[in-house]
């Protein structure tokens, strides 16, 4: 009886282990979406410094102003620029990076995937770099 009161215990011990590491992996996944969610939407509205808040510290050290990064974002992506419709993916780790899948619409309705680096800061999460992926109806 012992024995399967001590396995009863670890059991439950594992279980909420899992849940609370789920939960964990929830609230991650959470706030990396708002983080992405949130540039997008200071891109349509054009408040280049509001965006280039929610990137990392190399992306601002690379362009150095909301202006040069909007206009780089505009030029170079302009379906996050103008995005209709955005649904994300998977999110996934590749050793210490940590990446999320973003599916994205823009005015003309082609669909694009990207990949989005995302990096824990003392900030909250920030995007260091977004891949456009192949595969999409990019034409």
């Amino acid at each position: 009886m012992k024995h399967v009161l001590l396995a009863l215990v670890v059991v439950a011990g594992f279980a909420r282990e899992a849940q609370a590491q789920s939960e964990v992996q929830d609230s991650v996944e959470d706030q990396i979406e708002a983080v992405i969610s949130q540039q997008m939407a200071a891109f349509r509205g054009d408040d280049f410094a509001q965006a280039f808040g929610f990137a990392a510290d190399n992306i601002k050290r690379l362009f150095q102003t909301p202006e040069t990064f909007g206009e780089m974002v505009q030029r170079g992506y302009p379906m996050v620029h103008r995005s209709q419709d955005v649904r994300f993916g998977d999110l996934r780790r590749e050793g210490n990076a940590v990446w999320q899948r973003v599916l994205v619409r823009d005015a003309r309705g082609a669909l694009y995937v990207l990949d989005y680096l995302m990096l824990p800061t003392a900030q909250g999460w920030r995007i260091a770099a977004v891949q456009l992926l192949d595969g999409a109806e990019n034409a």
